[in-house]
């Protein structure tokens, strides 16, 4: 019982590590340029996606939901067995 204990508390430890990384991920993937006023024309903030970094973040928020599906399964088990 000890053993499916530590396998639940590492797979929510990978969730959270998961959840954090696509989180950065998903902030490099969205850039964002100011360019300033010339003249007449105003103010300009163009936003650039870079999909690598978008798809990773998606890739790594689906396996975080995997893990974490995982994990309450495994809890629910070990709370039926006593």
């Amino acid at each position: 019982m000890k053993t499916s204990i530590t396998v639940i508390a590492v797979e929510l430890g990978v969730v959270l590590l998961g959840l954090v990384a696509a989180v950065l991920s998903w902030r490099n993937g969205i850039q964002t340029s100011t360019f300033a006023a010339l003249g007449e024309a105003p103010e300009f903030v163009a936003t650039r996606y870079v999909a690598p970094w978008l798809l990773l973040a998606a890739v790594l928020l689906a396996i975080a939901g995997l893990f974490a599906i995982d994990a309450v399964t495994r809890a629910v088990r070990v709370r039926r067995r006593r």
